[in-house]
């Protein structure tokens, strides 16, 4: 198992660990084999229990996950997901676009990712150019009902 070597008094030992069982070690030194009571106290880990109240739903939850979502119009911006630089714009202001429309592809993180449009309607306003750098959370394009 384990091997060590011990210096007690000037002498050398050559020691090895054979096996241990419970509190009883076979070890061998400098090649004479000896049983040895090992006289130590089990240390005992203090691991908390975490107890949780059971939550019951309430009818609200219910109700929530029980409704369809309904279609997002109206106006709202299109924000940075992550911070990038500005690759290709595929839409202008006036441009009518739909839920899931590309309207521009974003380099970030040495990809490039399509932004999508999260609702119907008009474009409203271009924030950024070709090549602009933007940060996570800048509004790249306005949608208007």
């Amino acid at each position: 198992m384990k091997k060590y070597k011990f210096t007690i008094r000037g002498n050398n030992y050559d020691v090895e660990i054979l096996n241990i069982e419970d509190n009883i070690a076979e070890i061998e030194v400098n090649g004479s084999s000896y049983l040895v009571e090992i006289h130590q106290q089990k240390k005992e880990t203090k691991t908390p229990k975490l107890v949780r109240p059971r939550v019951e739903p309430s009818s609200e939850t219910d109700k929530a996950r029980t409704s369809k979502p309904t279609a997002r119009t109206g106006a709202g911006a299109v924000k940075a997901p992550l911070p990038g630089v500005i690759l290709e714009i595929k839409v202008k202001q006036g441009d009518i676009v739909e839920t899931g429309d590309t309207l521009l592809i974003m380099e970030a993180m040495k990809m490039e990712n399509n932004i999508k449009a999260d609702k119907s309607g008009t474009i409203t306003a271009v924030n950024v150019s070709n090549g602009d750098s933007v940060l996570e959370g800048d509004i790249l394009v306005e949608i208007g009902a």
